[in-house]
C-alpha cells in the first residue's frame, strides 16, 4: 500500500481552497499530467516547475526607482483622479508619493469600487510593479500587488514564473501551488547523507520548497541545487524501476527453445546476400537467449537498412524449428503487409506457413486465420495491434517480434508475451531510431540490447544536398530529367492540407501542382487520412513503377521498401526531427543505383535547422544522428514520448544529466545488489520514492513481493 504520508500528494486539486470545475479544466490544459490520468492531482501541481523568477526585492524610495525595473515601493496614497464619465479609455490614476517624491499608479477599465478598497486615501501601501516614466512623472501601470503594512510579508519578493495557458493567471497558479506544498509531509530520507553533504543538496521537502518559494534568484535554475537533487531522485527511480523490472523478468521461468538449424539452412542459402558479421553476432545473441531456462527480452537496434528483418526471420525459424510458433508485430498496417512481402520470398523456399492478420480481415477469412492458428498450421503470424485481441489464441507462440517497440507501451508487449504457454514467450524488440546511450538507460533498461552497426554489402551512399524552397523550380527541373533515366521519387511534406495558419507545403497542394507538370498518371499521393485499401493501392503502384512520385507524408517514414526509388525530396526539411529525416532519407538507397536526398527549406533557417540539416549532409551514421538529436530536442521527444506514452522526465532534464543518470544508475544497481525486496530502512523509503515517481511497474512486483 501506498504510505499514509504521501496519500495528500495523490489527492485530486479539488481538495485545494479555491480550486472549482472551471480552474481544473485549466489546469487540465495546463499541467503535464502522467499518461492514464485524467484529473490534476497535488502532486502534478508540485511538478509544474518555473520557468523564471521575478526579482521584487529593490526597495528604492520614488525618487531612486529605476524607469523599466521593477520595484517594490513604500507610499502613502493622496487621491483618485477617475476618468471623465463615458470616456472608457482615459486611465484611473491615484496619487501616491513617499518622502522622496510622487508616483501615479494608472489602471484601464478598472472597477473604481476595488481600487478605492485597496487604496484608501491617507493610508499606507505597499506597490510593487514595473516603473516607467511618463513625461515628467514616474507611473506604475497596474501594479502587480498592493498590500498593506502588515501583510508585507505576503508579497513574493521573489516570484517564480510558470509556463500558464490562456485563462489561468500566474497569481491563481501559484496560490494552488503554495497550498500544494503544505500536503508534503515528512519523508525518510532516501538519498545517502553522504552523497547530499557532499553536493550540498537539500532534502526532498525543502528542494520543493525552494522552487516554489525561491530563496535565491538561482533556485529557479535547473543547474541549482534544489532541481538538481530532484532531478536526481526522478532518475534513481526509473533506475530503480527498471531493475527491479529486469530482475523480475530474469527470475521468471521461461522456456528452452532449441532448432536443429534445418529451416535456418535454407533461408540463408534464399538470400541474395550474405549476412553481416553484425547480422550473425545478433542472431547468435537471440539464439543463446532462446536456448536459456529464462524468458528473453532483447532489443535489436540498427540503422536504416541494416537488416534488422533478416535477423528477426532467423530468430523465428528457430521456434519453428523447435515445433513452436512466431509471432511478428507491426505499428501499421502498411508496414506489416511490407513485412509480409520482404518474409514471404524467404519463408516460401524455407518451407515456413505465414499469415498475416490486420484489422482489416474480418468475417470468415479472419476465422479460417484463427483456426488454423489454434491448429498450428501457421509458423509465424504477422499482424499490427490486431494480434492482441482476445480471441486471437496461438496453438504454441514461443518467440515474438514488436517492430518499431517505441510505438507501442509496455503493457502491450506484456500482452502478447501472455499468449504463449505459461505466458513463457520469448520477446524480440526493434527499432530503425537508433538509441542513444543514455535513453537506452532511460527508457529500455530493462532490455538486453544487440546492434546491427553495418549495411548489406553493395548498398552505396546517399548524396544529400540542402536547397531554398525559393529554387523548387530547378529541382523539378532535376527531377525531370532523373525520371527520363527510369527513376522514382518519394516527396514527403509535413501536413496533409494547407491552412490559413501555417505556411507550409501541404501534400494535397503539393500533389495537385506536381500531376499538372508530369501528368495525372505518374504521380501518387499517400497521407494518413486515406482508407487502408486506398493507401495501400497508391503504395503499390509506386512498388510496381506505374507511379513515378509519390507525394506522402510521414506514413512512409518506416520501413516501406521500394529499391527502384532514388530519390527522397524532403518539403520544409527545418520543420523535422533529426531522427525523422534520417528515417525518410532511409527510404531510398535500397538498390544499386545512385541514391539522392534533397531538403528543401524555407528562409531564413534558425540556428537549430541549420545545424540539423548540416547533420544530414555530412552523415549516413543513425547512432550520430541520434546523439546530435538528443542534444537538439531531448529524450522525450526523440523517442516520440508524446505520441507513444513513453515516459518523459517531469524534472531531469537538466544541466549535468549524464553524470546524474550514471551515478543513479550506479546507486540503483549497488542498492539492488544488497536489498534486491527494498527491506531495509533506505529500501523502505527508497519505496516511497517509487511512489512519488509512479514507476507502477516497480511499485506492483515489491507489492507482489
Amino acid at each position: 500500500m501506498r504510505p499514509n504520508e504521501l496519500t495528500p500528494l495523490f489527492a485530486s486539486v479539488q481538495a485545494l481552497t479555491g480550486i472549482g470545475p472551471r480552474l481544473i479544466v485549466l489546469l487540465k490544459k495546463c499541467l503535464d499530467l502522467p499518461q492514464g490520468v485524467t484529473e490534476p492531482r497535488v502532486l502534478d501541481l508540485l511538478w509544474h516547475l518555473p520557468n523564471g523568477v521575478i526579482d521584487r526585492r529593490a526597495e528604492p524610495m520614488v525618487a531612486g526607482a529605476v524607469p523599466g525595473s521593477i520595484a517594490t515601493l513604500k507610499v502613502r496614497v493622496l487621491k483618485h483622479k477617475a476618468p471623465p464619465r463615458g470616456n472608457r479609455r482615459a486611465p484611473y490614476k491615484v496619487y501616491t508619493e513617499d518622502e522622496s517624491g510622487r508616483l501615479e499608479l494608472v489602471f484601464f477599465r478598472a472597477e473604481h469600487k476595488f481600487i478605492e478598497r485597496q487604496l484608501p486615501i491617507g493610508e499606507e501601501r505597499y506597490v510593487s510593479g514595473r516603473v516607467e516614466r511618463y513625461a515628467d512623472t514616474l507611473q506604475m501601470s497596474h501594479p502587480d500587488y498592493i498590500v498593506p503594512p502588515e501583510a508585507r510579508d505576503d508579497l513574493p519578493l521573489l516570484e517564480p514564473v510558470y509556463p500558464l495557458t490562456a485563462g489561468l493567471s500566474g497569481k491563481v497558479l501559484q496560490k494552488a501551488t503554495l497550498q500544494a506544498l503544505d500536503q508534503i509531509h515528512p519523508l525518510t530520507e532516501w538519498q545517502d547523507e553522504t552523497w547530499l553533504k557532499a553536493r550540498e543538496w537539500p532534502g526532498f521537502a525543502e528542494a520543493l520548497h525552494r522552487l516554489h518559494r525561491p530563496v535565491e534568484a538561482s533556485d529557479v535554475s535547473p543547474g541549482s541545487a534544489p532541481w538538481q537533487r530532484l532531478a536526481y531522485d526522478e532518475l534513481l527511480a526509473g533506475q530503480l524501476a527498471l531493475g527491479l523490472v529486469r530482475q523480475s523478468i530474469k527470475a521468471q521461468s521461461g522456456r528452452i527453445v532449441k532448432g536443429a538449424g534445418h529451416i535456418r539452412a535454407r533461408i540463408a542459402d534464399a538470400l541474395p546476400f550474405s549476412l553481416t558479421n553484425s547480422q550473425r553476432e545478433a542472431v547468435r545473441e537471440i539464439e543463446a537467449d532462446m536456448a536459456a531456462p529464462q524468458r528473453m527480452l532483447r532489443l535489436l537496434q540498427g540503422d536504416v537498412g541494416s537488416g534488422k528483418t533478416v535477423v528477426a526471420l532467423m530468430a523465428m525459424a528457430v521456434a519453428v524449428e523447435a515445433g513452436t510458433q512466431a509471432a511478428f508485430m507491426a505499428p501499421t498496417e502498411v508496414l506489416a503487409r511490407q513485412h509480409m512481402e520482404t518474409i514471404t520470398l524467404l519463408a516460401e523456399k524455407a518451407g515456413l506457413r505465414l499469415a498475416l492478420l490486420t484489422g482489416r480481415e474480418k468475417g470468415r477469412p479472419r476465422k479460417d486465420i484463427l483456426d488454423r492458428l489454434a491448429a498450428g498450421e501457421i509458423d509465424i503470424l504477422i499482424g499490427t495491434h490486431a494480434l492482441f485481441q482476445a480471441d486471437v489464441v496461438f496453438h504454441d507462440l514461443a518467440f515474438a517480434v514488436i517492430d518499431e517497440q517505441h510505438r507501442f507501451g509496455v503493457h502491450q508487449r506484456l500482452s502478447l508475451q501472455s499468449k504463449g504457454k505459461g505466458a513463457a514467450t520469448d520477446v524480440l524488440v526493434m527499432t530503425a531510431t537508433p538509441i542513444p546511450r543514455t535513453l537506452l538507460m532511460t527508457h529500455y533498461g530493462d532490455l538486453d540490447v544487440s546492434k546491427l552497426t553495418e549495411k548489406p554489402p553493395g548498398r552505396k551512399s546517399i548524396i544529400t544536398t540542402k536547397s531554398s524552397l525559393d529554387r523548387i523550380e530547378g529541382v523539378i527541373d532535376g527531377i525531370r530529367r532523373m525520371l527520363q533515366k527510369g527513376a522514382q521519387v518519394y516527396w514527403v511534406c509535413p501536413l496533409i492540407e494547407s491552412s490559413e495558419l501555417t505556411q507550409l507545403a501541404a501534400a494535397e497542394e503539393r500533389h495537385a501542382h506536381l500531376y499538372q507538370i508530369f501528368g495525372k498518371e505518374a504521380v501518387g499521393l499517400l497521407h494518413g487520412g486515406m482508407s487502408a485499401q486506398t493507401k495501400d493501392a497508391a503504395m503499390d503502384a509506386f512498388a510496381e513503377g506505374r507511379l513515378k512520385i509519390l507525394v506522402a507524408t510521414t506514413v512512409i517514414e518506416v520501413g516501406v521498401d521500394v529499391p527502384n526509388a532514388t530519390i527522397m525530396v524532403i518539403e520544409h526539411a527545418e520543420r523535422f526531427g533529426l531522427a525523422q529525416l534520417h528515417q525518410l532519407r532511409g527510404r531510398v538507397g535500397r538498390g544499386e543505383r545512385q541514391s539522392y536526398c534533397m531538403l528543401l527549406y524555407k528562409p531564413p533557417l534558425g540556428e537549430t535547422a541549420q545545424a540539423r540539416l548540416d547533420m544530414m549532409r555530412e552523415t549516413e551514421d543513425g547512432f550520430l544522428i541520434a546523439e546530435k538529436d538528443l542534444d537538439l530536442r531531448g529524450g522525450g521527444e526523440v523517442l516520440g514520448a508524446r505520441q507513444s506514452g513513453t515516459p518523459g522526465f517531469r524534472v531531469a532534464e537538466v544541466p549535468n544529466f549524464e553524470a546524474l543518470l550514471s551515478a543513479a544508475r550506479d546507486d540503483a544497481k549497488l542498492i539492488l545488489a544488497n536489498d534486491l525486496q527494498l527491506a531495509t530502512p533506505r529500501g523502505e523509503a527508497l519505496r516511497a520514492l517509487l511512489y512519488i515517481f509512479e514507476c507502477d511497474e516497480a511499485v506492483r512486483l515489491f507489492r507482489a513481493a
